[in-house]
C-alpha cells in the first residue's frame, strides 16, 4: 500500500488515547494511528459495520452482533447466492444488517476472500496440532 506522509492535527485527547492502545499494544503510534482511520472510513462507506479484536486481529462485524461479515457472506456464497435462503438462515437478523454484510464484501472481496480461505485452512488435524487438549479422546 502505497503512503505519503501528511500533516494531520490530532486533539490531545485522541492522541493520547492512541499513544495509549500503542503501550498496550506494542505497536508504533503510526500503525495504530492508521488502522483506526482506515476502520473509520470502512464503517462511514458501510453504515451497520464495525470492527472488533478477535484471535484472528480486527474483524469486520455486523453492528449489534457478535457475527463476524465473513461468516455471513460464506454462508450466502454457499447457499448460491440465494438471498431469500440467507434471510432464512439468519431470520434473527434485520434486512439492512444483512445488506450491510454483504455490502462490505462487494467493497472489500480481498479482505473477506482472505478471511474466508484462512477459515478454511482449519481442519480438524490442525486445531488438535495447534491446540491438543481439544483432541477427543479414544474410549
Amino acid at each position: 500500500m502505497a503512503t505519503r506522509p501528511v500533516s494531520l492535527r490530532i486533539p490531545d485527547g485522541d492522541r493520547q488515547n492512541i499513544e495509549e492502545i500503542s503501550r498496550r499494544t506494542g505497536r508504533d503510534f503510526s500503525s495504530v494511528a492508521n488502522e483506526m482511520l482506515a476502520e473509520a472510513v470502512k464503517m462511514r462507506r458501510i453504515p451497520g459495520i464495525i470492527f472488533a479484536d478477535s484471535p484472528s486481529g480486527r474483524v469486520a462485524r455486523i453492528a449489534g452482533t457478535g457475527i463476524e461479515v465473513y461468516e455471513v457472506v460464506r454462508s450466502y456464497w454457499g447457499l448460491d447466492r440465494d438471498w431469500d435462503e440467507l434471510r432464512n438462515a439468519y431470520h434473527w437478523l434485520t434486512e439492512l444488517q444483512l445488506r450491510a454484510a454483504l455490502a462490505y464484501a462487494e467493497a472489500y472481496p480481498k479482505e473477506i476472500g482472505e478471511r474466508i480461505e484462512a477459515d478454511e485452512r482449519w481442519t480438524p488435524e490442525e486445531v488438535w496440532l495447534k491446540y491438543p487438549f481439544t483432541r477427543p479422546r479414544k474410549p
